[in-house]
């Protein structure tokens, strides 16, 4: 592959090379999403009377987004683990695996006996495949982030960055469509017996992806570079970020917080909320997910391409304070039952929250050197997710069950955004005036960046 003598961007023979990355890290993004995606919203619709039987009906529900939540608590083992060797091995090795061990589990899940088959063994063997799907998200995420950013242009690394990021609204569109579909055409008998299992096993394409990762990516030129220069070195890249780079790991979790925590609000615990507590159909509120997530879908490359223009910080913070403004307005637009306004209070919601996540995969990856960007980038994404998202739908639902209102849920989302807010303005801003006038970057600056 042609290189130029210095820079971190691709030369004109090399764009065809950034496109295939950037299409693989959304698709491999994508199904990945998808395969944890699922798992939500059947955890919301199903898994509480597949696997927790015996339970009261709320009890049933917390059991079931309780495992959904042990997934989240895995991610910061997983970003532990592929950071590591994404760091020392190459972003892709890392990369690969990870998206295997996600297809896997994923389609185990479809595979597995319900409680009336082999009891108490059924959810404890649920709760081990999480386990698996929240370590294997903790890895996939950095690698499929560094393989988009590195290959980038200097002046487009928030457009390319964006790329696996939109493996998250896509997901969403798919999961839910599918769900809906199948009840739709199974009927809810069918669809309870064994319809909900189609989504996991279809989770089986995720090995495609790896293989053809496998066979067809290179590594990034960032990653030779360093690993040329790195020679002998064996010191663990994640206790070396966690000496370097402490101030950065925390505020980038913390700035994480809203925008996961956000976003399962929005996508799971809302599901339940409309279902099982305000007693509309799912297909209202799913309707009123895939909607939002359609107008996502767009809104996150536009915000992505606003940072390479303006500036990471400002676009986020601009999310994070959205986020703030609009935490009690979208609550009470789907307590009004309207499948319209349930479908405007979600996209309220969705649109500050595409603000900050457009722009953050090259703010990770930019707050962290070469060496350790693998670790800093997963660890910071994967402490906030735990922080925020994994824990959002159960507090989400033990706070209405102690209140009885949806505004103690608007509290809570109001509270993350401020955490976020603080936290994005903390952080230095990572993209520099000279990038965003680049025309044709080189690769060889990587390493003046990554000495900063």
């Amino acid at each position: 592959m042609a290189t130029t003598a210095a820079g971190t961007g691709p030369a004109a023979d090399d764009r065809r090379e950034v496109r295939r990355t950037s299409l693989v890290s959304l698709l491999g993004s994508t199904i990945e999403w998808y395969d944890f995606f699922i798992y939500g919203t059947a955890a919301a619709l199903v898994l509480n009377t597949a696997f927790f039987p015996n339970a009261d009906p709320f009890l049933g529900t917390l059991a079931a987004f309780s495992s959904f939540a042990v997934g989240f608590i895995a991610r910061p083992i997983g970003g532990i683990i592929w950071g590591h060797f994404g760091d020392r091995i190459g972003r892709k090795k890392a990369l690969v695996s990870a998206l295997f061990l996600m297809g896997a589990s994923t389609t185990l899940v479809g595979l597995l006996p319900g409680y009336a088959t082999i009891g108490v063994a059924a959810p404890v063997l649920l709760f081990a495949l999480r386990v698996l799907q929240g370590i294997a998200v903790g890895g996939q995420w950095g690698g499929a982030v560094l393989i988009a950013t590195e290959y980038a242009p200097r002046h487009r690394k928030g457009y390319y960055g964006s790329f696996p990021q939109l493996g998250v609204p896509i997901a969403v569109i798919l999961s839910n469509g599918l769900f809906l579909a199948l009840e739709a055409g199974l009927g809810q008998e069918a669809f309870l017996a064994w319809g909900w299992r189609v989504p996991f096993l279809l989770s089986v394409l995720l090995i495609g992806v790896a293989l053809y990762a496998q066979l067809r990516l290179e590594d990034t030129p960032v990653f030779k570079q360093v690993a040329a220069q790195a020679g002998a070195q064996r010191r663990s890249p994640v206790l070396e970020v966690l000496r370097s780079h402490p101030k950065q790991v925390l505020l980038a979790a913390g700035s994480f917080i809203a925008v996961n925590g956000g976003f399962y609000l929005f996508v799971v615990y809302a599901l339940s909320y409309g279902t099982k507590t305000l007693h509309l159909s799912e297909t209202t509120m799913l309707i009123g997910i895939l909607g939002s997530s359609a107008v996502n879908l767009a809104l996150i490359p536009l915000f992505a391409l606003l940072s390479d223009r303006i500036g990471r910080r400002p676009v986020y913070l601009a999310g994070a304070i959205g986020t703030v403004v609009a935490a009690f307005p979208v609550f009470w637009l789907i307590d009004t039952r309207s499948t319209f306004l349930i479908f405007l209070g979600l996209l309220i919601g969705g649109i500050a929250n595409s603000a900050m996540y457009g722009p953050q995969a090259a703010l990770f990856a930019e707050l962290f050197s070469a060496e350790v960007r693998y670790s800093g980038a997963s660890l910071g994404y994967q402490i906030g997710a735990v922080l925020g998202g994994g824990l959002a739908p159960l507090i989400a639902a033990s706070l209405y069950q102690a209140t009885g209102t949806s505004a103690s849920t608007s509290l809570y989302l109001l509270v993350m955004g401020v955490i976020t807010a603080v936290c994005a303005w903390l952080l230095h801003e990572t993209h520099r005036p000279e990038d965003r006038v680049a025309a044709v970057p080189d690769r060889g600056s990587e390493a003046a960046d990554s000495a900063r």
